[in-house]
């Protein structure tokens, strides 16, 4: 936690006290490496101990969202101050925590001989669209042996270490309208905001179909609704500028059996007849298996709990839906993630220990 590893800095540096861990366990360790658009090196390692098919593997990233404000006075967010019952820091919650965990639960079976494979990912530019992860599913040859292999999965997310099933995706996309900045006394100036605003009519006539036509709604998530967002700016600072640029930007959470190329289409129709300038920042789909599934059934009896749940917020399972036997499940509130006062429960940390252990006993050396 105290190695920043904010998503538009490399994360190599922190990568590399992972790689040494997982190195002294003896684990098989593939690295791969990209360039954002920046030119910035991006490190996600997949590792992997014993051979044979099924086994355990866990998923986590390294990357943690910017500290733009952090109130938390005892210690700075880069720091580990630990308290009677928690821990503060920025990723201690989201994920740096979980994959603690599981690091503490793997090193206990260092020198155990396994009898299915226990492996690890972890991923680089989660909190930016699931880059990493996309990248380890094209590129990597230890992930295509985990494809052959279909281990139970674990993405270790915080859920409070209940079982998750199904998690919405998530899409983002930008309109832009040029026009020509100047006094807005004059005819020299070209609003772009005069060809935006029938496209963000269009916008509003979707965000309200959202709430009401069943069809963008699915009773299994809480909310129920796919949160169709509008986002504008036309980057002026006076009232009697014109400006120059109008960007709209819009998210929204897709959920499993939606049509959303339907929603995706009005949009294009909207921005080519307006004149605008479409572009797709990422779109990852939901996440689902369903709630019977045996290996969701069978991480019930781990844990002791009756029934998976879903969540609304996305994950790196958007980008490996190869694996077919995958759960969101790791230690720490989602809501503590992404605060300025960040922190994860020391008790949670000891469970998700326990629980990653328990699963590496009973999957891997069994």
């Amino acid at each position: 936690m105290r190695i920043p590893s904010v998503s538009a800095n490399s994360n190599r540096p922190v990568s590399n006290v992972i790689r040494q861990i997982l190195q002294n366990q003896g684990f098989l360790i593939e690295e791969q490496t990209y360039r954002d658009g920046k030119g910035i090196e991006k490190v996600s390692l997949i590792a992997t101990r014993g051979t044979g098919s099924g086994g355990v593997l866990y998923c986590a990233h390294s990357d943690v969202v910017p500290v733009d404000s952090w109130s938390y006075s005892e210690a700075g967010p880069f720091e580990f101050h630990q308290t009677a019952d928690r821990i503060y820091s920025r990723g201690s919650c989201d994920m740096k925590g979980s994959l603690a965990c599981f690091l503490a639960a793997a090193e206990k079976f260092a020198e155990h001989n396994l009898q299915a494979p226990l492996s690890v990912i972890v991923t680089a530019d989660e909190e930016l669209g699931f880059v990493g992860a996309e990248h380890v599913s094209k590129n990597s040859a230890l992930f295509r042996q985990l494809v052959d292999q279909q281990p139970l999965t674990i993405i270790g997310e915080p859920t409070l270490l209940n079982v998750v099933h199904a998690h919405k995706g998530i899409y983002v996309f930008q309109a832009t309208s040029k026009g020509r900045a100047g006094h807005s006394s004059t005819l020299e100036a070209i609003n772009a905001n005069v060809k935006m605003i029938p496209f963000l009519n269009t916008m509003y006539e979707i965000y309200q179909e959202t709430l009401t036509d069943p069809t963008w709604s699915h009773d299994a998530f809480d909310p129920p609704l796919i949160s169709w967002n509008i986002g504008i700016n036309d980057f002026t600072y006076a009232s009697n500028i014109a400006p120059e640029r109008s960007v709209c930007t819009v998210s929204f959470r897709p959920m499993p059996d939606q049509p959303i190329e339907k929603l995706m289409d009005r949009v294009r129709a909207a921005a080519e007849m307006n004149g605008l300038i479409l572009e797709i920042d990422h779109a990852a789909p939901p996440f689902f298996v369903p709630a019977d599934a045996p290996h969701i059934q069978q991480m019930l009896s781990y844990t002791g709990q009756e029934k998976a749940k879903t969540v609304s917020y996305a994950s790196d399972a958007a980008m490996f839906g190869e694996l077919k036997r995958m759960i969101i499940c790791g230690p720490g509130d989602i809501v503590q993630a992404h605060t300025d006062d960040e922190w994860i429960a020391i008790d949670q940390l000891e469970k998700g220990t326990n629980l990653y252990s328990k699963l590496i006993k009973e999957l891997c050396c069994s």
